[in-house]
């Protein structure tokens, strides 16, 4: 047992080695690429004769996808589960590079030395909110030094995302501590700080993926209203099963297992 013991540990030192300094690079909004390549996003995002598939045995999951998106838009994603839809958000923020085709931003084509640019641009608003064990304000802004944090904006970030609501009612409101993941939350309330966080970052480009399934209707459909008054200013992708989630939308893009995709209006869906 003691050398079974002895040996796991062994095994293990230099994960857990690795896992310690990545704990321990620093956090940073800036770009540290080589690159001269600086993306501007003015008019449009464009997927041009795009397709995708994860290895060359595999099947297709898209397939020749050309979509025009303006600046300013708001766009919903439906589709069934494995059609490729969280493909195409993937592709759409540079996760993942297309198999053929193009993701173009404005007139300049997205590779491995603007990836970084473009993604400087986006926030990503995910289903599970990644949450650490430490106050509201410092989980909105996270990645920012406690120092440079605009107090304003955070103010701004949690009204819009309807956080006020429930940090009131805290004795320290935003200055709350909420435990290792958010331990002491809802999973609405740990949706809602992650919508501010997107909010206070104040990107081009907010990418919403199932960041409301954990509200009720009359929050999720408060935020979506706030989101509304911001389309001037950005660009607004919404993933989402829920329907009434996309009633605010320009269009809704609907990716079939086909390699079809639908364009329709609220009133189609």
């Amino acid at each position: 047992t003691a050398y079974y013991s002895y040996a796991t540990i062994k095994g293990s030192l230099f994960s857990f080695q690795d896992v310690l300094n990545l704990l321990n690079r620093p956090l940073s909004y800036n770009l540290n690429d080589n690159s001269n390549q600086k993306i501007q996003f003015n008019r449009t995002i464009t997927f041009k004769d795009l397709s995708f598939r994860y290895t060359k045995d595999l099947p297709l999951i898209l397939k020749n996808i050309n979509l025009v998106f303006k600046k300013g838009e708001i766009i919903g994603f439906i589709g069934e589960t494995g059609s490729g839809k969280s493909t195409l958000i993937d592709i759409l923020m540079s996760l993942l590079t297309p198999t053929s085709g193009e993701l173009r931003i404005d007139d300049k084509v997205i590779n491995k030395d603007n990836r970084r640019s473009w993604q400087m641009h986006i926030s990503h608003v995910p289903q599970n909110i990644f949450l650490t064990d430490n106050s509201i304000e410092a989980n909105i802004a996270f990645g920012i030094d406690s120092k440079k944090v605009d107090k304003h904006k955070i103010n701004d970030a949690s009204k819009r995302a309807q956080l006020l609501e429930f940090t009131n009612d805290f004795k320290d409101r935003n200055k709350t501590f909420i435990g290792e993941r958010g331990v002491q939350l809802s999973g609405g309330q740990k949706q809602r700080i992650g919508i501010a966080r997107a909010l206070y970052k104040n990107s081009d480009v907010v990418i919403f993926d199932e960041a409301t399934s954990a509200l009720d209707n009359e929050t999720e459909k408060k935020i979506m209203q706030e989101i509304e008054q911001l389309k001037d200013n950005k660009t607004v992708f919404i993933v989402a099963h829920r329907t009434t989630t996309l009633k605010n939308c320009d269009r809704i893009i609907r990716v079939n297992k086909n390699y079809t995709i639908d364009i329709l209006d609220y009133n189609q869906i």
